[in-house]
């Protein structure tokens, strides 16, 4: 248990003395006490305990990414109560935070420290923590993104139980497509590990229907899939349930990528309709370096590697739920370390979104993190259609480190 904040006057100045460690399970326990929404207000009395913080919040983006949405703590007196109130994001500070993952202090009028914090589990960006502190040296920064850090832990486990954070996230409305959609994607975009970073994206967030991509880690293999069922609206996202769920099913019991492939095919060939969908489906192995690849009449991939990009050359299989004599096959494609590997849906090329140079775009950001990259690339597309893609456009970064085992 953590011991009181002590105080002390230098000059003008209250400074607050931080006489112990950070009590991880001092916070955690009270956060299982608690409700599964007041997971905000439990770091932040602990944060206003601890360091005599002012004010303290949670800021969590929406759906569309333009807007963050601020809950304040429930006996904030200061911020005003618990009602969420949204601010722009585009030029923002909080911006910088989400985009570069470091912390920012900056001091008041009155000469406090406003200070604001990532919060993020495994790269997955989940928002920020924002508080006014009498005093902030270097040991209370610390201590303050470790209770971050345990936010986004807290915030993991308990938006599983309550809408609190969807609620707020919905600054324009979904269509039904859109919902059905959103509940078949991976509830983080971004995933980090020794060997690889990991990033998502699909837009537009709010009016999507047949595009889906998936990823699942085990202890040696990453599994990734990049789907667009034929069609929009209701129908193609009922499709893209279908296709989801076939191909979830068939990893989840230990097939390889072609009887992935062929289990999605026989679910749309036998539900579908006589619809299809194009796919590509990938197991990257995180001690040979090694990728295995099924495409289904889906785009080629991108690769980044030694400073340049080029597409990679696939044999192309047909379609999901299109009746062919051949098998699917299964590629291979090696892994470098620095390796860059981009996989996308047709939307991100056709039409308006054809106008975007993806491989200048790709060179311009091989320096950025792998969800700045997917981000510079989404938002070039709809900056193409005038704001609104007329279709999905979806796009995973895969970068490559090697280590522990790969090469």
């Amino acid at each position: 248990m953590s011991r009181p904040v002590a105080e002390r006057r230098r000059g003008d100045r209250q400074e607050v003395v931080v006489a112990d460690e950070f009590a991880l399970g001092e916070v955690l326990a009270a956060a299982e006490d608690a409700a599964p929404m007041d997971s905000v207000d439990v770091v932040a009395r602990y944060v206003q305990k601890r360091f005599g913080a002012v004010s303290v919040s949670f800021l969590f983006l929406d759906f569309v990414g333009q807007e963050l949405v601020r809950l304040t703590a429930a006996d904030d007196a200061e911020a005003g109560g618990t009602s969420p109130v949204r601010i722009p994001l585009q030029g923002s500070v909080h911006q910088l935070v989400l985009q570069d993952q470091r912390l920012h202090r900056e001091q008041d009028a009155e000469g406090r420290q406003r200070v604001i914090v990532p919060v993020s589990n495994r790269g997955d960006c989940i928002g920020v923590l924002e508080m006014t502190l009498p005093h902030a040296d270097e040991e209370v920064l610390r201590h303050v993104s470790e209770a971050a850090h345990a936010l986004a832990y807290i915030i993991v486990t308990d938006r599983r139980f309550t809408d609190a954070y969807q609620w707020g996230q919905r600054t324009t409305a979904l269509t039904l497509a859109a919902e059905i959609q959103h509940q078949l994607l991976p509830s983080a975009s971004c995933c980090e590990a020794p060997q690889f970073t990991l990033a998502c994206a699909l837009v537009p967030a709010d009016d999507i229907g047949g595009d889906t991509y998936d990823y699942s880690l085990d202890r040696d293999a990453l599994h990734l899939s990049l789907t667009d069922a034929m069609g929009h609206d209701v129908d193609s996202a009922l499709l893209a349930t279908l296709l989801l769920g076939a191909l979830r099913g068939a990893r989840r019991t230990g097939c390889h990528v072609a009887e992935q492939a062929r289990q999605a095919h026989q679910a749309l060939l036998a539900h579908g309709r006589g619809a299809m969908a194009t796919g590509q489906l990938l197991c990257v192995d995180l001690t040979q370096a090694r990728i295995e690849l099924v495409n289904a009449g889906h785009p080629w991939p991108l690769r980044l590697r030694d400073g340049v990009v080029k597409e990679i050359p696939l044999s192309v299989n047909l379609p999901f739920g299109v009746p062919s004599p051949v098998p699917y096959r299964v590629q291979e494609l090696d892994l470098r370390p620095g390796d860059r590997i981009i996989l996308l849906t047709d939307g991100m090329q056709d039409r308006e979104a054809a106008a975007v140079d993806l491989p200048v775009l790709l060179h311009r950001t091989r320096h950025l993190h792998a969800r700045q990259t997917v981000q510079a690339l989404t938002e070039a597309v709809k900056d193409a259609c005038q704001g609104r893609p007329r279709d999905d456009a979806s796009v995973i970064c895969l970068d490559w480190h090697g280590g522990i085992g790969g090469h």
